[in-house]
């Protein structure tokens, strides 16, 4: 358990300041629209992967009034996202190292006022990570669950949104319910589909299927499937020891199916310009080193 004294010159290893020009940073969001398929629990562990496959990764934890990522790795926050928003102290004053070269941003738990923020005030979240003279490549945002303002804006701020789906007729309903919400409200054209916690890789791709079809016969959207994770005795283990899967098993069905996940998603394209709308980094996209 380890927080960073609040100044640049011990920030997380792997992470540098660096001056302008920046490059563009990819940033995936990590939904589901139904509470308990298990979104936190991918959002760390993907996060980790990508860190231990050399990508330079910061994990956001968005669920701004339910946060539980440094509880999942065993991390006591000095500050939060809260801190933040109060002005007690700066974003890269947050800054968590988590294992595997991994950076966090926790938010904070039990905080009213965080879950009743302002639609103006999640943008004003989103443009602050301009601010954050860091040399990244991915940032993984962990989303709160259901259909909140946060959830959208946070899900359209990303470059690549990642939906969760476990085999239960709610998941399917509240990720169409979603995915319906970004296509229309929030202009997401691409949502990428995980199914979580599968008996076999025919359970996943058949969850993948059934969300497809009325997808397409409804939305005017494209889902691509991503893969599942197994359910895995191994990974629930690691929950109660406060690790994530890949740093306490790394042996594990569940742990190589994060891995496989993390090589797919390090073959996605880093975004070449900014999009329009609210955006995550943009300054990083149309500065002098955005073509760098």
């Amino acid at each position: 358990m380890q927080q960073l004294d609040p100044i640049p010159s011990t920030r997380p290893p792997g992470l540098s300041l660096v001056p302008s020009p920046r490059k563009p940073v990819r940033v995936i969001a990590v939904t589901g629209g139904k509470g308990g398929v298990g979104k936190t629990t991918v959002s760390v562990n993907l996060a980790l992967a990508l860190a231990q496959s050399g990508r330079r990764t910061l994990l956001l934890d968005a669920d701004l009034g339910l946060a539980n990522v440094d509880v999942l790795l065993g991390l006591s926050p000095r500050f939060t996202l809260a801190d933040v928003i109060e002005g007690r102290c700066r974003l890269i004053d947050t800054l968590l190292q988590g294992p595997g070269g991994l950076s966090i941003v926790p938010a904070a738990s039990g905080r009213r006022q965080m879950a009743e923020l302002r639609p103006v005030e999640h943008v004003g979240l989103v443009h602050a990570f301009s601010e954050l003279d860091l040399d990244l490549d991915v940032m993984v945002v962990d989303t709160a669950a259901g259909l909140s303002d946060s959830v959208l804006t946070f899900s359209q701020a990303a470059q690549d949104v990642i939906v969760v789906v476990c085999n239960e007729p709610a998941s399917i309903t509240d990720a169409y319910a979603l995915i319906k919400l970004l296509s229309r409200e929030r202009g997401v054209t691409r949502v990428n589909v995980l199914a979580n916690m599968v008996r076999s890789p025919a359970e996943g791709r058949e969850l993948f299927e059934k969300l497809s079809r009325v997808c397409e016969r409804f939305l005017d959207v494209v889902l691509s499937y991503l893969g599942d994770i197994p359910h895995d005795e191994w990974l629930r283990r690691s929950v109660q020891r406060q690790q994530a899967v890949l740093e306490a098993y790394p042996s594990s069905v569940s742990a190589m199916a994060f891995t496989a996940i993390a090589r797919r998603a390090h073959k996605w394209q880093a975004p070449s310009g900014p999009r329009g709308g609210v955006e995550f980094f943009v300054e990083r996209m149309i500065g002098p080193g955005a073509a760098a």
